[in-house]
């Protein structure tokens, strides 16, 4: 390969650079509100149980830790994270001659290594979890039941609920980049009346059972794979908003 075929390459990783140039949004500010809610959801735990006098209470008690759902914050946060890659970053990226499909493919492999790491991040915390019986009072938030029973399928699972929220974000904030509020409130009333339409479709039909058949045939891991389809749709339409961007926009 020539150096002038390989030069268009070599501008992807600048733009990772360039996404993670402030890493307190990105990394530091995540982790502390995430710890910080860990803190607070234990605390909460120990003051439940310390004042349940009677064991079987207890034991009902702890079983409802076993659903905490307060570690979805993290995945939300991504959402937050994407949109202000695309709406802040994309601007910046044209002002320096970054080409629109260098800045998509560096954004698009930010987001696979963000990804990776706080996927890696969660299942360490998710070990924790399990070797202290729940962080000592039996509660879940990282080895909930829907994220896994082990660590592997802990890990993919939460790779693929990030890179969901990454490229979903993405491509919402694309719309927003390119079509302004209108866009964005277009796009939200067709999102809706198309969810409406396919639950009333499959009301309807009384297809509902074949839908969570296919659930539980598929496998937790297995649904969760095909949602990477879901995010690589979302990059690809991304990618085709992003293309018809004038600097006017």
């Amino acid at each position: 390969m020539s150096a002038v075929e390989a030069r268009p390459r070599n501008r992807v990783l600048p733009v990772v650079r360039l996404h993670l140039a402030n890493p307190w949004t990105t990394i530091t500010f995540p982790w502390i509100v995430m710890l910080t809610i860990l803190a607070l959801t234990v605390l909460v735990w120990m003051l439940i149980l310390a004042n349940i006098p009677d064991p079987t209470d207890r034991m009902n008690a702890r079983e409802g830790f076993g659903y905490s759902g307060s570690s979805g914050f993290i995945f939300v946060y991504m959402i937050v994270v994407a949109v202000q890659s695309i709406n802040t970053m994309f601007p910046f990226a044209q002002g320096y001659g970054v080409t629109r499909r260098n800045f998509a493919l560096g954004t698009g492999l930010y987001f696979v290594l963000l990804s990776a790491f706080y996927s890696v991040g969660l299942t360490v915390l998710s070990i924790i979890e399990d070797a202290t019986g729940g962080w000592g009072v039996g509660g879940s938030l990282f080895s909930v039941g829907y994220f896994g029973d082990t660590p592997a399928q802990r890990l993919f699972v939460f790779f693929a609920i990030l890179v969901l929220f990454f490229f979903s974000g993405s491509a919402i904030a694309a719309i927003y980049v390119r079509w302004k509020a209108f866009g964005i409130t277009t796009f939200f009333i067709a999102l809706g009346f198309v969810i409406v339409g396919l639950g009333a479709l499959l009301t309807l039909v009384e297809g509902w059972d074949e839908v969570f058949s296919w659930f539980a045939t598929t496998g937790l891991v297995g649904s969760f794979a095909w949602s990477l389809v879901v995010s690589a749709l979302a990059a690809v339409g991304g990618y085709a908003v992003l293309r018809r961007v004038t600097p006017k926009n």
